[in-house]
C-alpha cells in the first residue's frame, strides 16, 4: 500500500537553487516505511491509518518536507513478528525507505526495533507500549511515540492509590504488553501503598480469553479491586461475562486503555460504570487544538477520530518536525538528532526525550459510564507524559549504556 500525492518542483525553487544543490537534495519523495497490524487489529489500526493519511495530506498541501513530497509505503504485519521482519527487509532493501515506523503489538515492535539496530535504520514505534523498547532493549535507532506501560501505570496508580481497597486481582493478556503493564502497576502501587496485596493474576492468551472461567477465578480470590489490561474483543468478553456474573458489583476496577473509543464505544450499554481508565474522551469538548483535529478528521473521513487516529496523525509530525530541524535524512544524524525536538499533536505539544527516546505525549484518565445507551468516558483530565516518567538517574539504571 502506497500513499502519495506527486508534485513537480516549482519554477521559483528551480531558479533559486543551483543544479548541484538540486541534485544533492533530490526530487524523490521522502519515504517512510510503515508496518502495522491492519488485518489482525483493525479496530485500532484502520483509524490509525486514516490519522497518518490526513497528516500526510496536510503536510504535502503545505509544500511537503524539505521541499519534497512525503510518502508513506505501508505493509501489514498480520500481528506476527516474522511477517513484520520480512516487511522491514523489503521496505529497506527494495523500496529504499528513509526510515521505518509503526507497529501495534509490543512483541512485533521489539522485533522491528532489533532489525533497526542491526541494520542501522531509524525506527519510530508508534503504538507498542512495552518499556523494553526504550529501556532495557533500547538503542539509538529506536524512538517510541505513545505513553508506555510504565507511564500508563503511573497515571492509573495516582487514582488507584486513593481507593480504600487493599486486595487486588489482575487480568492481562499473556505476552509482553500485558506482563509489563501488570509488573509496573504492582511495583508503583506497592511503592505508594505498602498495605496492598495482590491475591491472584489471570493470564489468558491474547485473542482467546475464556471469559467465564477467568471471571469465576477472579471471584474466588475475593478481591476488593481489579486491574484489567485486556482490550478489544477480549475486553468485550470479559466485561459481558463479568456483568452477567456480578463480578464488578461492589468492586473497584482500574483499566488500561479501556477509555479509548475503539475499545469503549463497541461495549454500548454493556459498558461498566465507574471504571478508572486511560483513554480519549472524544465525545467531550476538549481544547481548540483537539477540536480542530476532530473537525478536519471528521470532514475527511465522515466519522469521529479514535485514539488510533490521534497516534497516526501525531506520528507524522513527530517524524517531520525533527527532520525539518536537521535539514536532512542522514540516519546517524536522525538517531541522535530527534532527541530534544518538540512537535505538535492532536493533544498539544510533545517532545522527544534525549535520554531514552521516549516521547512526552500523554493521555487522558477518567471514568466509564453509559449515556443515552452509549459507552463514554467522563470526568477526564489530560496528564502530560513527561510528568510521570522516572527521573534521569533511574532511567540510566533501566537503559543500559545511557
Amino acid at each position: 500500500m502506497m500513499f502519495s500525492r506527486r508534485r513537480l518542483l516549482g519554477g521559483v525553487g528551480a531558479a533559486v537553487l543551483s543544479p548541484a544543490i538540486i541534485r544533492a537534495q533530490g526530487t524523490r519523495p521522502i519515504r517512510i516505511g510503515e508496518i502495522n497490524s491492519y488485518s489482525s487489529a483493525p479496530a485500532f489500526t484502520l483509524p490509525y491509518r486514516r490519522g497518518w493519511q490526513l497528516a500526510v495530506e496536510q503536510l504535502n498541501a503545505k509544500g511537503g518536507l524539505l521541499g519534497r513530497e512525503l510518502e508513506v509505503i505501508s505493509r501489514d504485519d498480520e500481528g506476527k513478528p516474522s511477517v513484520a521482519l520480512r516487511a522491514a527487509e523489503e521496505l529497506v532493501r527494495r523500496n529504499g525507505v528513509d526510515l521505518l515506523a509503526g507497529a501495534y503489538l509490543s512483541h512485533v515492535g521489539l522485533a522491528i526495533s532489533d532489525f533497526a539496530r542491526q541494520n542501522r535504520t531509524l525506527f519510530v514505534a508508534s503504538e507498542p507500549l512495552t518499556d523494553a523498547l526504550v529501556w532495557d532493549e533500547g538503542h539509538r535507532y529506536c524512538y517510541r511515540l505513545r505513553p508506555s506501560t510504565y507511564m500508563l501505570a503511573a497515571m492509573l496508580v495516582e487514582e488507584a492509590a486513593q481507593l480504600k481497597a487493599t486486595r487486588w486481582a489482575t487480568i492481562a493478556p499473556n505476552y509482553e504488553y500485558g506482563q509489563s503493564a501488570v509488573r509496573w502497576f504492582m511495583h508503583l502501587l506497592r511503592r505508594r501503598r505498602p498495605d496492598v496485596e495482590f491475591v491472584g493474576s489471570q493470564w489468558p492468551p491474547l485473542g482467546a480469553v475464556d471469559a467465564g472461567a477467568v471471571v469465576n477465578a477472579i471471584a474466588r480470590q475475593s478481591p476488593e479491586a481489579i486491574l484489567n489490561v485486556t482490550f478489544g474483543p477480549d475486553l468485550a468478553r470479559f466485561v459481558r461475562q463479568g456483568n452477567d456474573r456480578g463480578l464488578f458489583k461492589g468492586r473497584h476496577v482500574v483499566s488500561f486503555t479501556t477509555g479509548e473509543p475503539e475499545y469503549l464505544h463497541p461495549l454500548g450499554q454493556d459498558a461498566p460504570e465507574g471504571w478508572i481508565v486511560t483513554g480519549y474522551p472524544v465525545t467531550e469538548i476538549l481544547d481548540d487544538t483537539n477540536n480542530a483535529f476532530i473537525s478536519a478528521y471528521s470532514a475527511r473521513f465522515g466519522e469521529a477520530p479514535t485514539m488510533g487516529s490521534v497516534v497516526g496523525h501525531a506520528l507524522i509530525s513527530s517524524i517531520a518536525t525533527p527532520i525539518e530541524k536537521l535539514q536532512g535524512l542522514d540516519t546517524e544524524a536522525m538517531a541522535d538528532g530527534f532527541g530534544g525536538v518538540g512537535f505538535e499533536t492532536p493533544f498539544g505539544r510533545a517532545s522527544w526525550r534525549s535520554i531514552d527516546h521516549q516521547s512526552t505525549l500523554g493521555t487522558f484518565v477518567g471514568r466509564t459510564t453509559v449515556r443515552d445507551g452509549k459507552a463514554i468516558m467522563v470526568g477526564s483530565k489530560y496528564l502530560d507524559g513527561g510528568a510521570v516518567l522516572p527521573p534521569d538517574p533511574e532511567v540510566r539504571k533501566l537503559r543500559p549504556g545511557t
